[in-house]
């Protein structure tokens, strides 16, 4: 596991500094609505393009309204049993097909070494690369270059409207559901995007290795909406509106899922690889910071997300292994049966 990377998984679905109010934003600004910003969280980076503008939306009815969050709840928790139930049968049909695929590569290295070998054959190098990969890794690529497709599409100025829209989560917003997942994809900071990806590449390798590829890719998605649930809940609740986006949220859970199956593990600061520490330390730690900086409200980073996805991950681990995975059987039997049916016609 490479551990050197934890310190950059506080690395927070930041907001940004507020932009001065100019004629040209006063579109952008009615829609948003009049909602205070996070503005102090994260300042955004120098570039040629306009900065994004951040006032934030606002609702039909108070913004403190505790039925603000029942559809994002309903959301919450029919998005996570779709993903836990998509997961099993992915599964099911992996390991149907694996014994085919098994052949087909024995037939394939078998062909392999009848044909001539051509030198710099560029796929070929890539093939060797990409199995040269851990599952984890080759999980998690996926999700990177998601991640950097939505960063490129920060960068067109024709976009802007939407990727406010949609690419950040704000509990003002009259769209509220859909980017509590998208968001969880979305980066404006370079420093932010690669932080948030070394971090998710670095514990890859143990969680898929721990989880396995479908029943990771179920907790980092459900996840990254469960940490938006708790950031709408505090932004609510303290009543500062404002706009958070950032795969943060989804990686703490991955991390706090580590740490706590593997508490004894040592980690280490990457810029300070001398001082090492548990991983069970470590989350003790990471979580404090964030519950700290819940109840005193701070706002450089989202806290409330972070701890929203943390916990997920210690409790999915502690008791929703087994409420969930390990109950997918009668799924996968109704996927089975109906698979066998559609095959008999």
């Amino acid at each position: 596991m490479a551990a050197s990377g934890w310190r950059h998984s506080v690395q927070q679905r930041c907001g940004f500094r507020k932009a001065s109010r100019k004629p040209e934003s006063r579109k952008v600004e009615e829609e948003l609505g009049h909602a205070h910003s996070e503005a102090s969280e994260a300042p955004p980076p120098r570039r040629s393009l306009p900065t994004p503008q951040w006032e934030q939306q606002t609702p039909p009815s108070s913004p403190r309204s505790v039925g603000r969050l029942f559809r994002p709840l309903v959301f919450t928790i029919g998005f996570t049993g779709c993903t836990f139930g998509s997961a099993a049968i992915l599964q099911y049909e992996s390991l149907k097909s694996r014994v085919q695929s098994y052949f087909d590569e024995v037939q394939a290295d078998w062909l392999e070494k009848l044909r001539p070998q051509k030198r710099g054959d560029a796929r070929k190098q890539i093939n060797q690369w990409w199995h040269s990969l851990s599952q984890g890794q080759r999980t998690v690529t996926g999700i990177i270059a998601a991640n950097v497709l939505v960063f490129c599409c920060w960068r067109l100025p024709s976009l802007q409207r939407s990727m406010i829209r949609y690419f950040t989560s704000n509990p003002a917003s009259r769209t509220l559901c859909a980017p509590m997942i998208l968001s969880t994809f979305s980066h404006v900071s370079f420093l932010h995007l690669a932080a948030n990806m070394y971090v998710l590449w670095s514990f890859s390798t143990s969680a898929v290795s721990m989880l396995g590829r479908e029943q990771f890719l179920a907790v980092y998605l459900s996840a990254g909406v469960v940490s938006s649930l708790f950031s709408y809940a505090a932004k609510l609740a303290s009543g500062r509106m404002g706009p958070s986006l950032g795969a943060s949220g989804a990686i703490m859970a991955v991390l706090a899922a580590v740490c706590t199956k593997m508490p004894e593990a040592k980690l280490a600061i990457i810029f300070l690889p001398m001082f090492t520490f548990t991983a069970a330390n470590a989350l003790k730690a990471i979580v404090a910071l964030d519950a700290a900086g819940v109840v005193l409200g701070w706002r450089f980073f989202d806290h409330a997300a972070h701890l929203g996805g943390a916990l997920f991950g210690v409790w999915y681990i502690l008791m929703g292994h087994e409420l969930i995975w390990k109950n997918r059987e009668p799924l996968v039997k109704l996927w089975h049966e109906m698979r066998t049916r559609g095959g008999g016609r």
